[in-house]
């Protein structure tokens, strides 16, 4: 069980417990403040799509102003995304040891509080969005439609991480028509790399609940692979790579970027390498090493177009 009152099992101390006004916290907690590792992966192929649109633009590197709104739109619309996901989920929270405690199960805020919460953060979402150009803004509205279903996925099939990947990955279709105005066939195959990656990651956080979702009976690839989820994680993840690489060198990317790219695969091969899926620590920690593995690849975008740019 959690360790204070309001405190979510897998969250072990943070800002929010040490410093927040009491008032605020189930509101904090909603919005994973208290845990901003999702919002850093949902923020991390808009940063990528920026990257590799100032690559192949020749630019010396990504739009400050676009990476600013990426940060404070990924963190608004993430916050809204798990607002959303734990009214869906209120009821089945209440059944999980590690979710039992979030704000909405364990009555720290009620259903209306919680939606018009929600309805706040889109609207800085919103905002945020109406800041790019017109394309840009319809592909971002776009992206709700997935939003919106994806906590009803693992109901109804063992592959609710699919939807999470596109939902988590559309910031790769962002980055590219914020600088350009229009989608290419780079961005594309950014996107389709970064679902790999999506999927690959939420199946080790998914094994925490493993247990759990077979006795209430939800679905998830980690259940769906069980004991055979490092071979085909592997699957997932190399072709994360094999796709990112071919939207990143298709776009211009150099030396710089092919050392990235090498050392993000091999932060994801030690992430095989080190997983036990019977030790839920351990699957935590490896799910929150992925934005190091994102930063490590959006570095590469940037030194790259640096270079270029002075070569």
């Amino acid at each position: 069980m959690s360790d204070a009152p309001g405190r979510v099992a897998d969250s072990t101390g943070n800002w929010v417990d040490r410093v927040a006004p009491a008032r605020l916290r189930p509101y904090l907690r909603l919005a994973r403040l208290d845990r901003p590792i999702g919002s850093w992966l949902l923020l991390m192929p808009c940063w990528w799509s920026a990257g590799l649109a100032a690559v192949h633009a020749g630019e010396p590197y990504p739009d400050p102003w676009h990476v600013l709104l990426f940060f404070v739109g990924a963190f608004a619309m993430r916050g809204a995304g798990c607002t959303w996901n734990d009214i869906v989920d209120r009821d089945i929270d209440a059944r999980v040891e590690r979710t039992r405690s979030r704000p909405l199960p364990s009555g720290q805020v009620t259903l209306t509080q919680a939606a018009a919460f929600l309805v706040a953060q889109a609207l800085v979402g919103l905002l945020v969005l109406l800041q790019f150009n017109s394309f840009t803004i319809y592909l971002g509205i776009a992206s709700l439609a997935v939003v919106a279903i994806y906590p009803f996925m693992k109901r109804i099939t063992y592959w609710p991480q699919i939807v999470l990947g596109l939902a988590f990955s559309w910031g790769a279709l962002m980055g590219w028509p914020a600088l350009f105005g229009a989608l290419d066939w780079r961005p594309l195959v950014l996107y389709a790399g970064s679902i790999a990656w999506v999927i690959g990651y939420d199946t080790i956080y998914a094994h925490q609940d493993r247990e759990d979702d077979a006795l209430i009976g939800l679905k998830s690839t980690a259940l769906l692979f069980g004991t055979r989820t490092k071979p085909v994680l592997a699957a997932f993840y190399g072709a994360a790579v094999v796709l990112i690489g071919i939207a990143g060198f298709a776009a211009g990317g150099g030396p710089i970027f092919s050392s990235a790219l090498v050392t993000f695969a091999a932060h994801l091969a030690w992430q095989i390498f080190r997983l036990d899926i019977n030790d839920p620590d351990l699957c935590l920690m490896l799910f929150k090493s992925n934005r190091d593995a994102g930063l490590i690849l959006f570095a590469g975008f940037v030194l790259d177009a640096m270079v270029k740019s002075v070569a």
